[in-house]
């Protein structure tokens, strides 16, 4: 039975995974976290447990954490997971530099998985997207289109950048290298660059498309989120699979690779 802490239980990703990790077998919720003033702080959320606004307790308890809070959060999710010897899965988008470089330093001493999109979908089709630019080549334009709800803080979003990453990867290079910067695209499109879109409005849960655009063809690639509760059982399977590793960092594609540990979950 792995142990798992939710940080930002008050929020609709730790919502979601707290009802899962009710029916789910293979794990047990010991705790909450919410920053101080949260209204969650104080609420239960089963099992005798309420959301508290210290991480470190919960930590001390739990196999993994699962982190959907705010950047800002991260340092002192960090440290709390390593006080506990807790591994870390971060799901937190928005990340800078200075984020990577402390993920970096913690998986020194824990197990740490970020990502911008625990859906496995989504990570089958990151592979797919590297697979194809590498195979077309800079000839063919290559523009990554989302859509999320209009609550979403960040754009382009944290998957689209990730699948950007992947294009560039594909085509040997950085994406900060192939990237098409600014709103303004007027102008001859670079050959090789990647540009993004970005939509919100209403309540879509998230929708990628990777358009590869050739002289009298398109590839499009895409990944559809037809609800939030796909991020939240992505979320679950890499816990339990980041509960057995050792020290360093991972990624959704090491735990797509090794199965997962979900029933019915090939690769």
């Amino acid at each position: 039975m792995v142990r798992i802490g939710v940080l930002g239980a008050g929020g609709r990703m730790g919502r979601d995974i707290i009802s899962l990790l009710a029916a789910e077998p293979r794990a047990r919720l010991v705790g909450g976290v919410e920053r101080p003033g949260n209204p969650a702080c104080g609420q239960p959320i089963g099992d005798g447990l309420i959301v508290c606004a210290n991480a470190t307790p919960v930590a001390l308890k739990a196999d993994v954490l699962i982190d959907f809070t705010q950047p800002e959060a991260l340092s002192e999710n960090l440290r709390a997971a390593i006080a506990g010897r807790a591994a870390l899965l971060v799901g937190t988008t928005g990340l800078d530099s200075s984020h990577h470089t402390a993920i970096d330093a913690a998986a020194r001493s824990i197990p740490v998985l970020q990502t911008a999109n625990t859906a496995l979908g989504v990570t089958v089709l990151a592979r797919l997207v590297r697979e194809a630019a590498r195979a077309l080549g800079p000839g063919w334009d290559l523009e990554i289109f989302e859509m999320h709800h209009r609550a979403k803080r960040d754009a382009p979003s944290g998957t689209a950048l990730m699948l950007g990453e992947a294009a560039a990867a594909g085509r040997g290079a950085a994406l900060a290298a192939l990237r098409i910067a600014g709103a303004d695209r007027s102008g001859a499109r670079p050959e090789g660059g990647i540009g993004f879109a970005s939509l919100r409005g209403g309540s879509v849960a998230g929708t990628h498309e990777v358009i590869l655009a050739g002289d009298g063809e398109r590839l499009v690639l895409g990944h559809v989120a037809e609800s939030r509760a796909i991020f939240a059982r992505g979320a679950i399977v890499a816990a339990l699979w980041l509960a057995g590793q050792p020290a360093g960092r991972y990624t959704m594609e090491d735990v797509v690779a090794a199965g997962g540990g979900a029933p019915g979950l090939r690769t």
